[in-house]
């Protein structure tokens, strides 16, 4: 299946759909990052370089990393960089014909949190996904995490892009935590999959999406896929998948009880997210024409008393 996967050109003349029926594979094949993937050293090498600067700097698209692979020595087109940043799942913030696309099937929301003061606990909950390089390939972590605490709920991994374990992940943070008013997400195919949007209307919770290609739109996730990298994964290397869990579990424990946030006053989110008190954020309800207009007006957090 994999050679046939091969076939299936995404901006070809004919639907995704309709090329999968004639080359007899599913489309969760086409559109999921399968655990077969394989890159070579140098491939490797470029993933963790792109995603590196992706956490830096998260408006970048294709042809920004192209300049700046080039810089560190690297010579690669444009091409192999959007595919290398698919296997990622990674798309530059600015709105442009680099962006990602969502699954052409899946149900679009629109966004929920321009102009919203948000001023308890579970009022607003967001997701994402982020890749992170091991010594012999590559996993992905899915996180979901309150915006008025900042508190990381729940998590999970995988060595794929397929929806599951973001469904698992909703679940067990539905199951311990309660449910939101409003559960925001970007636009990736994970997040937009029946099987995920099911569950959140079944608790009659209200669905919001980024606009496409906003990374800014939710901003407290980037923030802290830039915390775990910086602050963990870049600083110890992990190995394996193993050493990956047991890492992130003790930094996830970190994170929320021990760690203290400036935005909070200094409080830790587990204090924030249990007492209601300290936490908080205005959301901007207009975004300026240029990048430098988006990044400074996209939210304006602030503490309670």
């Amino acid at each position: 299946m994999s050679a046939r996967r091969e076939w299936i050109e995404r901006d070809g003349e004919l639907a995704v759909s309709r090329q999968c029926v004639l080359a007899g594979v599913t489309r969760s094949w086409v559109y999921g990052t399968q655990v077969g993937t394989r890159l070579d050293e140098q491939g490797l090498e470029l993933l963790e370089l792109i995603d590196a600067q992706y956490t830096r700097r998260p408006f970048y698209g294709s042809r920004r990393m192209v300049v700046y692979l080039k810089e560190q020595g690297h010579e690669v087109n444009r091409k192999r960089v959007q595919r290398l940043m698919r296997v990622l799942g990674l798309a530059g913030m600015a709105p442009g014909p680099s962006t990602s696309k969502a699954h052409p099937e899946h149900k679009i929301y629109p966004y929920l949190l321009r102009g919203l003061e948000i001023t308890e606990p579970n009022q607003v909950w967001s997701t994402d996904i982020t890749y992170i390089r091991l010594a012999r390939g590559f996993a992905y972590l899915v996180a979901i995490i309150d915006w008025y605490s900042r508190r990381v709920l729940t998590w999970r991994l995988s060595n794929s892009l397929e929806a599951r374990f973001c469904v698992d992940c909703l679940e067990e943070a539905l199951r311990i935590h309660g449910r939101p008013e409003i559960f925001n997400t970007d636009q990736g195919s994970q997040f937009t999959s029946d099987g995920f949007t099911r569950v959140l209307l079944r608790e009659g919770i209200d669905i919001s999406m980024d606009g496409r290609g906003r990374a800014l739109d939710n901003i407290f996730v980037e923030r802290l896929w830039r915390s775990v990298k910086y602050e963990d994964v870049y600083l110890k290397g992990y190995a394996s998948m193993s050493e990956l869990m047991l890492g992130l579990t003790e930094y996830f424990a970190f994170y929320n009880g021990e760690r203290p946030h400036q935005s909070l006053g200094n409080r830790t989110p587990n204090e924030v997210y249990r007492t209601g008190e300290g936490g908080g954020a205005s959301i901007a309800d207009h975004f300026g024409e240029d990048l430098g207009q988006r990044q400074s007006a996209a939210i304006e957090e602030t503490s309670a008393a």
